[in-house]
């Protein structure tokens, strides 16, 4: 049983990795960011994020059961849904560079 948990976990992180890679092809070739570096540090930015919630999981009792381990990647995958307004597409856009700050600018009329 506990390996094939661990089973899961790791193929859950893989496909984690595979989906945040893959949402950042567009914002990283429009910035000028390598696509593989674009790619990779939006995945570790996802798996970290993941690993996260799973180690306060197991802080919380000392266990990880199943249902502990799918709220986890549940939340990830809502706020991967989200996008743009989530935490994880904030943080792989400061990763990257991309994000700027948007702050108006004085208006000068004379």
């Amino acid at each position: 049983m506990k390996k094939e948990l661990a089973s899961n976990i790791l193929m859950r992180i893989v496909a984690t990795f595979a989906a945040s890679g893959l949402g950042v092809i567009g914002a990283g070739a429009i910035a000028g960011v390598p696509l593989w570096k674009a790619m990779f540090m939006a995945g570790i930015a996802g798996v970290a994020n993941v690993v996260e919630g799973l180690s306060r999981a197991f802080l919380d009792d000392g266990k990880l059961t199943l249902s502990e381990i799918n709220n986890v990647f549940k939340k990830y995958e809502r706020n991967e849904v989200a996008d743009n307004g989530s935490d994880q597409g904030k943080r792989t856009k400061e990763i990257m560079g991309l994000r700027k700050e948007t702050k108006a600018s004085p208006s000068t009329n004379a």
